[in-house]
């Protein structure tokens, strides 16, 4: 008898720590660690396939939010779907699989967007292999891990079949630019002449703007090359900045240069620098702020969702008004009517001038930033560290903000009126996303967010 009554114990008993035992990864993939290396493996692969400015704020955009609706899914007390929030995005249909984990999910999701919207698909296979080799270790069982991964692709076509909704596509096939030959209208500069970026890219659809023109900057200042006019004054302003740099704006403008693709010729030879984009260098800022205020696995994730955001509407706003003005560069009138030799510390990017979109998605970034952390959150930015510049430190967003829009007056490559103008439109942009978006809902001990 006493065989009978104890057998059915142990079975309890086994049954108990095996499920205990299954259970036991879960605190390890909640990792925000895990988050960080979906979105530095995306950046690497963005500045490996060269992707224009507002291209990647796109290629980042999508597996942003693809990894924050799975992401919301397990965690619906804390924070708020994006459906009904952003355009055209409709709510995710949960998993009926019991075994999928959305933290795992969330990882997949992210990587297979990122993965559509890239060249080098390779690389992205690479690192997923090596994301569920961790997983593995961590003791995620096979089965979970492959339910999770089956719901993460569900996911991945939810948000790439509304991705394609955006006009993105349509705007491959249209017409370049047609250069116009008065003097005031944007030319292609040196040293390659490129044609225009994204003539079209007002066209995309936005995420929380109303409009690509919702936030117009003022007009800019009426072209006139007549000594002492207020145009004048700012190209020559331009100009005799370049010629007696500081040091320290000389590594200012260095530092935030965040040209995408920078030619160099010597001789017959040419050979091309390539690294992060204006929005990768803020990508890169939110992954060091996050990591500082220790954020958990979702609150990183919010972060990069909200950030992203913000940086895509920008880049929309502003090359609206770039397209529409078709402002010439300050290199192409020096060159013309000062001095034939001069050229800007930075390589002029190869679309017209105003406003200047540092200063637009910066503002953007660090508005949207300044709400999830606070005024004064100082950082040290060592984003440029891997591309040989030193590390510059921060008292707030703003001031970091502010520093990139100046960069570009030290660079050679904008107008005063340019930087100023983006900088109020950022700010505008910044604020309507952070008033229009709300995700973080609950209550954090770490940090005050959204």
């Amino acid at each position: 008898m006493r065989v009978f009554h104890v057998l059915p114990l142990v079975l309890l008993i086994l049954i108990s720590f095996s499920c205990t035992q299954d259970e036991s990864y879960k605190s390890k993939i909640n990792n925000p660690e895990l988050v960080q290396s979906n979105v530095k493996n995306l950046t690497d692969i963005i500045v490996y396939d060269i992707f224009s400015p507002p291209v990647a704020s796109r290629v980042y955009v999508y597996p942003s939010i693809a990894a924050y609706q799975t992401m919301q899914l397990a965690n619906k007390d804390s924070y708020a779907s994006l459906s009904g929030q952003i355009k055209g995005l409709k709510s995710l249909v949960e998993p009926q699989d019991e075994k999928v984990d959305l933290s795992i999910a969330s990882l997949h999701a992210f990587n297979e967007v990122g993965k559509a919207m890239i060249f080098s698909q390779d690389k992205m296979d690479v690192h997923q292999e090596k994301l569920d080799e961790v997983l593995k270790e961590k003791g995620v069982p096979r089965s979970v891990l492959k339910a999770s991964k089956r719901y993460g692709d569900q996911v991945a076509k939810h948000i790439l079949d509304w991705a394609k909704g955006d006009y993105y596509n349509q705007t491959r096939t249209y017409p370049k630019y047609t250069i116009k030959e008065e003097e005031h209208f944007w030319k292609p500069t040196p040293p390659d002449y490129m044609d225009g970026i994204e003539p079209h890219w007002k066209l995309i659809r936005t995420m929380a703007l109303d409009s690509s023109n919702q936030f117009p900057p003022k007009p800019p200042i009426p072209f006139d090359l007549t000594e002492g006019s207020p145009f004048q004054t700012q190209l020559n302003e331009v100009y005799q900045i370049g010629k007696s740099i500081t040091d320290e704006q000389l590594e200012i403008a260095k530092f935030w240069d965040c040209n995408p693709y920078v030619t160099h010729h010597r001789g017959h030879a040419m050979f091309a620098t390539k690294k992060i984009t204006p929005g990768g260098h803020w990508v890169g800022i939110t992954s060091i702020v996050t990591r500082k205020a220790k954020s958990d696995f979702q609150a990183t994730i919010n972060a990069y969702a909200n950030v992203n955001i913000a940086l895509f509407d920008a880049f929309i706003s502003c090359w609206d008004e770039k397209w529409n003005t078709l402002v010439v560069r300050p290199e192409t009138l020096i060159n013309k009517y000062y001095d034939e030799e001069w050229l800007p510390i930075l390589q002029t990017p190869p679309f017209p001038e105003y406003t200047s979109g540092h200063s637009v998605i910066s503002r953007a970034a660090a508005i949207t930033l300044t709400d999830l952390f606070g005024d004064n959150f100082a950082f040290d930015d060592t984003t440029e560290l891997e591309y040989g510049l030193p590390v510059r430190s921060y008292g707030s967003f703003i001031e970091a903000s502010e520093e990139a829009a100046i960069s570009r007056l030290y660079g050679g490559i904008h107008y005063m009126m340019a930087i100023e103008e983006g900088v109020s439109q950022g700010d505008q942009v910044g604020r309507h996303i952070v008033d229009k978006i709300q995700t973080f809902t609950g209550n954090s001990t770490e940090l005050v967010l959204k």
